[in-house]
């Protein structure tokens, strides 16, 4: 626990027409460890995550599914004593949930035999603030977040979620070696802080948007989205239809409008 990278020894390869030269550099690399997380006694999901803000991610997590609306229905989150490594301590990666009133998931969702089903709606118990960004101020986020990244700056091998008010200030940023969990611990962070619905607020990643992560805004009552990457085609169409500003491909100073309309001055 609390391992986020990891130093090691590795051969660096350097291929040249006349010669293939081999030596020994350091490396800084991003440290991937499973989370198995329990809810009631039951098996609800197993995750890989970046070590660290564990209970900000299954807060995201559980409101994302529906599970929870406010984090006092979460009464309880411990790790189980049980689970330990091989130096006999605790490894901090089987989480135990005790939420009031519900019923976990399945572990996997089948649908109907040989049928298609419906493209998914999140179940917001609130209406999305539609918001009318500056176009200046989204080109400008993407940069903004990298600064922030410090992870990322290490080991080049994490993600990163940041959460922006309308000004362009970032106020929030997480990283970890999965996206959707960067955005989980950025909205189980707004939830255990009491800040759901958002105000109007962008949230800013570093990896291709689709719709779970659209999903995971619209439960936070989140108003727009954006990323450096692609968006999917449920993330546009969810986006669309829940009034999310959504914008892909922010670089330099353009960018893909798929959702929303921005303010030219």
């Amino acid at each position: 626990m609390g391992r986020i990278t990891q130093k090691l020894q590795v051969p660096r390869v350097v291929a040249t027409p006349a010669e293939v030269f081999i030596n020994t550099r350091p490396d800084t690399i991003a440290v991937e460890e499973p989370l198995d997380i329990r809810v009631n006694g039951s098996l609800f999901r197993s995750i890989t995550r970046t070590p660290g803000q564990d209970i900000e991610l299954v807060h995201g997590l559980l409101l994302a599914e529906g599970l929870i609306k406010k984090a006092t229905e979460l009464s309880t989150a411990r790790y189980c004593a049980g689970a330990v490594g091989p130096d006999n301590k605790n490894s901090y990666n089987v989480l135990d949930l005790d939420v009031l009133g519900a019923q976990p998931l399945p572990l996997l969702n089948s649908g109907p035999s040989c049928g298609v089903s419906p493209t998914p709606k999140p179940q917001t118990q609130w209406a999305i603030t539609s918001i009318t960004p500056n176009a200046e101020t989204i080109v400008q986020l993407p940069e903004k977040l990298n600064e922030l990244r410090k992870i990322f700056h290490k080991t080049k091998g994490v993600e990163a979620a940041g959460l922006a008010d309308l000004d362009g200030e970032l106020t929030l940023v997480r990283e970890d070696i999965q996206a959707e969990n960067a955005v989980n611990k950025i909205t189980g962070h707004l939830l255990m802080e009491r800040r759901i619905p958002q105000s109007p607020a962008i949230l800013v990643v570093t990896e291709k948007v689709t719709y779970e992560i659209l999903k995971k805004a619209a439960m936070a009552g989140i108003a727009g989205v954006i990323t450096t990457e692609s968006v999917s085609s449920m993330a546009i169409e969810t986006a669309q239809e829940a009034g999310i500003f959504l914008a892909g491909f922010v670089q330099g100073n353009k960018f893909n409008l798929y959702s929303g309309e921005v303010a030219k001055n």
